[in-house]
């Protein structure tokens, strides 16, 4: 009798016998605002997509070791050369109870190549003629021509809700379909998010992730310094050492899929002279600013854009090695005088060091008898001029990244064919469309080794160095460092 009400007096004291769990928040800071909350309309990756990619759904997503991983999509498969079929999680639903299915699917592809919606990730998509709905966990995505790329595409392709965005705003609202819902945003300060109980995956270990916005690389140390963050990137590299030597820290560089160099708008001259942007590649010690600015973290770009991480990478190309005395020579051999006038656009506040690279780049082009001139602008501006002015000067700073981690997404930027390019050679533009009409990457990584050295030839660009991608964690918590600029709360693992 006595054991029987000792068993009912425990069950009736539930909290008494079992303490509720703290729940576990982290703190991540960005180096700007987040933009939008469509994912249609954005295609930053470190700040607008990395946030929006905790709320989302994805048919894919790309792991820290730079792979493809199931999300949404159990299992995808080419069918041929222009058919993907996609089978997806039976059960899924948005909060709302709205099933995450192949219909949805379907919607969010039919409306971001809706050319009413302008969305900003349009393009990417173009090549897509239908999406058949096979069942409600099944799909076949067709394309007008192969795109074997289109995998790795979609794993920045976040599906929003059909039934809830006919009545919403899903620029400045969100209905959650991921791993957290959103429960603060206040733009330009910070962005609260809360562990979605709706959530049709794994449970998130974290419950609460907070996005902070701290612009200034000094102030984002020294919130991860006093504990008020656990992630920060975009550390200049010369402060991780001081941050690991501090001991209230960890700080560290990975390599990035990420390019820095000096484009050349080959459209005006002088840099329609191959002769003259190879002797701009010469005159630049890569390596020496590297251990300069980079503190050693980085190597020369192997006179191309892609890095190793990329498909189509081509190996067996090297470095334009540094040679002032050859570079004066291809001077000559162009009919530049010395004192020639270059100008160089230099966006400020966008890329890790990117100012000080420029001058130092244009300090070695003094070095051989150039006048060089930067001229410093605001990246909103700059992309003005890039893009919708396409008037970029002589030279610009820039770098390239892409997500899909392939040559084609990557090296289309270069071509005639896009406002990116502000470069134009039959031969490069038909190697860049040959290597996207097949799906066998035999025949696409002999196109794209063809390619690349043509324009490593070409002298296309300044090839500068591959950007290293630096970060700091706090001491409660390990973060998988990955070099492709998402930064996200399940990457991070709190320490015992």
């Amino acid at each position: 009798m006595f054991r029987r009400l000792l068993a009912l007096l425990l069950a009736a004291t539930p909290a008494l016998a079992q303490p509720a769990p703290q729940a576990i928040k982290v703190t991540i800071a960005l180096a700007a605002n987040v933009n939008t909350l469509d994912p249609a309309m954005t295609a930053t990756v470190g700040t607008d997509l990395s946030v929006l990619s905790h709320i989302y759904p994805a048919l894919l997503l790309r792991g820290p070791d730079l792979k493809l991983q199931p999300a949404l999509a159990t299992s995808w498969t080419a069918i041929g050369d222009t058919t993907w079929d996609f089978k997806l999680t039976p059960g899924a639903a948005f909060a709302d109870g709205e099933p995450l299915d192949a219909g949805v699917v379907k919607w969010n592809h039919d409306r971001v190549r809706d050319p009413k919606i302008n969305a900003r990730i349009k393009a990417w998509f173009d090549t897509i003629t239908s999406v058949d709905i096979i069942s409600p966990t099944e799909l076949h995505i067709v394309t007008a021509a192969p795109y074997p790329a289109l995998p790795d595409q979609l794993s920045m392709f976040f599906l929003l809700p059909p039934k809830w965005t006919a009545t919403h705003n899903p620029a400045a609202e969100t209905l959650s379909g991921g791993r957290y819902a959103m429960a603060e945003n206040v733009p330009g300060d910070h962005i609260t998010l809360h562990a979605n109980p709706a959530y049709w995956g794994e449970k998130p270990a974290i419950d609460t992730v907070i996005f902070r916005v701290i612009p200034e690389a000094a102030s984002r140390v020294a919130a991860l310094q006093t504990g008020e963050v656990d992630l920060i990137t975009g550390i200049p590299p010369g402060d991780l050492a001081r941050i690991n030597a501090d001991g209230r820290a960890t700080a560290g560089a990975v390599p990035s899929t990420r390019t820095d160099f000096i484009k050349f708008n080959t459209e005006v001259k002088p840099m329609d002279s191959k002769a003259f942007r190879q002797a701009l590649n010469y005159a630049v010690d890569k390596q020496g600013i590297a251990d300069s600015i980079f503190a050693g973290d980085t190597k020369p770009a192997a006179c191309q854009l892609l890095t190793e991480d990329y498909f189509g990478f081509n190996p067996a190309l090297q470095p334009y090695p540094y040679d002032p005395a050859r570079a004066k020579q291809l001077l000559q051999q162009a009919g530049i005088p010395q004192g020639t006038k270059l100008q160089m656009d230099v966006p400020v506040g966008v890329y890790l060091m990117g100012e000080d690279v420029a001058q130092a780049v244009a300090a070695e082009l003094q070095d051989i008898g150039l006048d060089v001139t930067i001229n410093e602008m605001d990246f909103g501006a700059f992309m003005n001029k890039y893009l919708k002015a396409r008037a970029l000067a002589q030279t610009s700073f820039l770098t390239y990244a892409w997500p899909t981690l392939d040559a084609d997404g990557l090296l289309s930027l270069t071509t005639s064919k896009t406002p990116f390019g502000y470069y134009d050679n039959p031969e490069y533009d038909a190697l860049i469309a040959q290597g996207r009409s097949t799906v066998d990457p035999a025949a696409r990584r002999a196109i794209y080794a063809k390619a690349t050295r043509l324009y490593c030839d070409e002298a296309g660009v300044l090839f500068l160095f591959t950007q290293p991608a630096t970060y700091g964690t706090s001491k409660r918590v390990t973060w998988q460092a990955r070099g492709d600029d998402w930064v996200r709360a399940w990457d991070l693992t709190l320490k015992p």
